[in-house]
């Protein structure tokens, strides 16, 4: 679990390191002045420009819904980890327990799953592990909608891309100090150095820990440093290489029993139990990345930018899934409804013990050759890119609470109420299963902004890639012998396209309609396996259509978006049972579901001393289609159709506002989820809407020195997260609260 890089290809990287960063401003910002903030444009509160040099026009003009999460809006409301950003966010959920990668964040994204759709810098991010502290994170950008063109194979609901702090020209430290209720302490720095001729250093810094608020056994440890260093700032050809090492050693949350037959949680359990093993549940991560980017401006229309990156992620778990035998005191089994003997108590079953060792290795580069130019009276932004990604995975899994001879021990039954969470029984890594993967993309783009006029301008965009990659599933017995050995490849040729037309009234304001698709093919991702019946599929497609509008109002201080949304999988696998025109069982490419919505915005400042950042949205889904269309002639019987897809509230949305007076701040933010179902099938339990609620209070001393006071779930609100059909739920952390002094110099 020792993550290193070799020489060679650290060397490689740095070789292949050939456009960089936009050029930072000439000193850190002390104003609201317009400034590049770490290839964000930023004007006051607001970002002016998505991060990726794909992007070729600002946000007010690109006919997409992007929502960016900056960094002050983070550190206002205390949000540190990728899911509490995210869930500040309207139309994302989150998946329970493994999640088909192994445990970490499994994210639903406007319906459908965006799991393998987290970019760090615009480069893929495929390791499901949990990115757990934002400490060298400038902002988070939410890119709603089928999005194959600009991020690749996949992103049917949308992308979410971390943006990474990188050096710049100018000297700050910014060092905080946390200390909290449930064990809460944390530390970072934060310093940037000029250190002349163009060059900088900066260095951020992390340690953390922290109990779960309301919860025994939950906790979480962890250290990162990330130093980046830049030369040629100001000049016409800029250099950063950056590296990021971040390690995580927690008892990760996995649930707690949830029945919505029962309001959720079970009756004589409280939301304080532990139902794993306190003494063996654990999760460590080891992430490690080196980022080399170069830049250089031919003149001041063309620039060439590359990015090259090598990365590491290692992951091991041992998880005790809250899955068995329920027994209420009332003598209920609240799974069947049966009459049980045992009353009040849980008798463990399933997987428990379960064992994942993983590692997950990227090798990416990326050129981007920018302009602007005009064909007779049209005006052109243009950028066109070559990509080549390298991916591989490894998985030793298997379970750890094993008799040598690989028998299952006898679990004795624990009491509902107060749980005994002490494993004592045998413990022998017995081995299950292992496999090996490998993906490989290249691809080539092309995007461009055609301004007509000051009223009219058409978005393009066309991504062509080759995507092709392989799986080998072992399965072992007991004895260690080897009992199956098969290997699956998938190699698919995708074209995925946007074109977006928008209409300025104004200089501050644009109405635009767009139209994109997305292609998922088997092997998107490395860590997913096709199989025998899904390998030689083609692949799935999805479109999105939106027609919304985007102003900067109040001296442009303030953004205001809304969009209509139509997002459409136009067909999904589906098994195919007694085809005897399918005889190998391959599966169909016919299902069909989609999601209708509205979502509505709101970013920056109404007045110089109020902020806000509001989002909303409405999501109306629907599964189309759910088998085969054999299945469906010759039954007639389609139980999916017709019905909400699981996961997809029907409403939620957050604002989060501040109010300076003098050197006082406060803020307030409200979060609702609205209830969702937790499957697409007739009669599927639902999950309960929420209302959550937090609140800060700061004091500037002087221009150095700064006091905050954040309160999270401020009226204490019990609700549950990632919440499995099966029968158990993460509860949302309890009322807690952090004071955190920051120093400036």
């Amino acid at each position: 679990m020792t993550p290193s890089f070799s020489p060679l290809s650290s060397a490689v990287l740095l070789a292949l390191a050939t456009p960089a960063i936009a050029q930072a401003s000439d000193a850190l910002p002390t104003d609201k002045s317009v400034t590049e903030l770490d290839s964000l444009e930023v004007q006051g509160d607001r970002i002016e420009k998505a991060s990726s040099p794909k992007y070729t026009a600002p946000l007010l003009d690109t006919p997409q819904t992007i929502t960016v999460v900056t960094r002050e809006v983070m550190d206002q409301q205390g949000l540190i980890g990728l899911r509490d950003i995210l869930s500040t966010l309207p139309g994302i959920t989150f998946g329970a327990g493994e999640g088909g990668g192994g445990y970490g964040d499994s994210v639903n994204l406007r319906g459908f799953s965006a799991s393998s759709d987290i970019t760090v810098d615009g480069v893929r991010d495929s390791a499901q592990y949990t990115r757990s502290d934002n400490f060298n994170l400038e902002s988070i950008e939410l890119i709603n909608g089928a999005n194959s063109a600009y991020s690749g194979a996949g992103s049917v609901g949308g992308t979410i891309n971390l943006v990474n702090k990188v050096a710049r020209q100018g000297d700050q430290t910014t060092v905080t100090l946390g200390a909290g209720t449930d064990s809460f302490g944390r530390a970072t720095v934060d310093s940037n150095f000029d250190l002349g001729d163009g060059q900088a250093l900066r260095v951020n810094a992390m340690a953390h820990r922290n109990d779960v608020p309301d919860r025994d056994v939950e906790e979480y440890k962890r250290w990162g440093f990330a130093p980046s260093l830049a030369i040629g700032l100001g000049t016409d050809t800029r250099l950063s290489v950056s590296y990021l090492h971040q390690q995580d050693d927690n008892i990760p949350e996995y649930g707690i029993p949830y029945f919505a037959a029962y309001g959720g949680l079970l009756p004589g359990v409280s939301r304080e139990s532990y139902f794993g093993y306190r003494n063996m549940d654990t999760q460590e991560v080891e992430v490690d990345v080196l980022t080399g980017i170069f830049e250089h401006d031919f003149n001041d229309a063309t620039s060439i930018r590359n990015l090259a990156r090598v990365q590491r992620v290692d992951q091991y778990t041992v998880v005790n899934p809250t899955q068995g035998t329920w027994c209420l005191d009332s003598g209920v089994n609240p799974a069947t409804g049966a009459a049980c003997a045992s009353h009040g108590t849980f008798l463990p079953s399933g997987p428990r013990g379960t064992t994942r060792d993983t590692r997950n290795g990227l090798a990416y580069n990326q050129t981007d050759l920018t302009s602007r130019f005009a064909t007779g009276s049209v005006d052109h932004s243009l950028v066109a890119g070559i990509s080549f990604l390298h991916e591989t995975y490894e998985l030793d899994n298997g379970n750890i609470q094993r008799y040598p001879n690989g028998t299952t021990p006898v679990y004795p039954p624990m009491s509902l109420a107060d749980p005994d969470n002490a494993y004592t029984g045998p413990v022998n890594y017995i081995r299950a299963g292992r496999t090996s993967g490998t993906l490989d993309n290249q691809a080539v783009y092309l995007f461009d902004t055609l301004e007509f006029n000051p009223q009219w301008q058409l978005g393009l965009g066309a991504r062509y890639e080759r995507n092709e990659g392989d799986s080998r599933v072992r399965a072992f017995n007991a004895a260690g012998n080897v009992t199956s050995d098969a290997t699956f490849d998938n190699s698919d040729n995708l074209f995925s396209y946007r074109a977006g037309l928008v209409y300025k009234p104004a200089e501050n304001g644009s109405v635009y309609l767009s139209y994109s698709d997305s292609r998922t093919p088997s092997k998107a991702s490395v860590n997913g396996s096709c199989t025998l019946q899904t390998c030689g599929v083609d692949p799935e497609t999805a479109v999105n259509i939106e027609l919304g509008t985007k102003w900067n109002v109040l001296g442009e201080k303030l953004a205001l978006t809304a969009a209509a949304f139509r997002n459409e999988r136009q067909n999904y696998k589906v098994a195919d049972p007694g085809n005897p025109d399918n005889p190998s069982g391959m599966q169909q490419l016919d299902g069909q579901a989609r999601v209708d919505g509205v979502i509505l915005g709101a970013a920056g400042r109404i007045t110089r001393a109020w902020s806000v950042f509001a989002n909303y949205a409405f999501l109306d889904s629907e599964v189309l289609q759910s088998v085969s269309d054999f299945v469906k002639e010759s039954t007639g019987i389609d139980a999916q159709a017709g019905n909400p897809l699981a996961n997809v509230p029907e409403h939620s949305g957050s604002v989060w506002t501040t109010y300076a007076l003098a050197d006082w701040t406060v803020g307030y933010g409200v979060n609702y989820q609205g209830s969702f179902y937790l499957a697409s099938t007739d009669n599927a339990p639902q999950a309960r809407s929420y209302t959550m609620h937090r609140a800060m209070v700061g004091y500037q001393f002087n221009d150095g020195f700064a006091l905050q006071l954040n309160v999270d779930n401020l009226f204490d609100k019990q609700y549950f997260t990632r919440i499995r059909n099966n029968g158990w739920a993460t509860p949302g952390a309890a009322r807690s609260v952090v004071l955190t002094a920051t120093v400036r110099f």
